[in-house]
């Protein structure tokens, strides 16, 4: 029953997975990558990125990654965080 309950509630929680997915960005802070902040494109960067996550995920690509994952994230997030990273912002999740 345990194992049921647990199996539903990951599957509800990968299907909410690639729509829910907001990274905590540090909009104050400097990565130390660039000499100045770059939050004044982090509208346009996020959504760059959850394009690029959409295109390069689905359903089951989420699953199997998120199966071999030692950190517990779909591929989507993980497209997301490392997208988000590289145009120069802080992740903090």
């Amino acid at each position: 029953m345990k194992k049921t309950i647990l199996l539903i509630m990951v599957y509800l929680s990968l299907l909410q997975g690639c729509s829910s997915y907001q990274p905590l960005i540090d909009t104050s802070g400097r990565s130390g990558t660039f000499n100045t902040d770059q939050a004044k494109e982090i509208t346009n960067d996020l959504q760059h990125c959850k394009t690029l996550a959409k295109e390069n995920s689905n359903f089951v690509s989420n699953i199997l990654f998120w199966s071999v994952s030692p950190t517990m994230d779909t591929k989507y997030e993980s497209i997301m965080r490392k997208c988000v990273l590289s145009r120069g912002h802080s992740v903090l999740n």
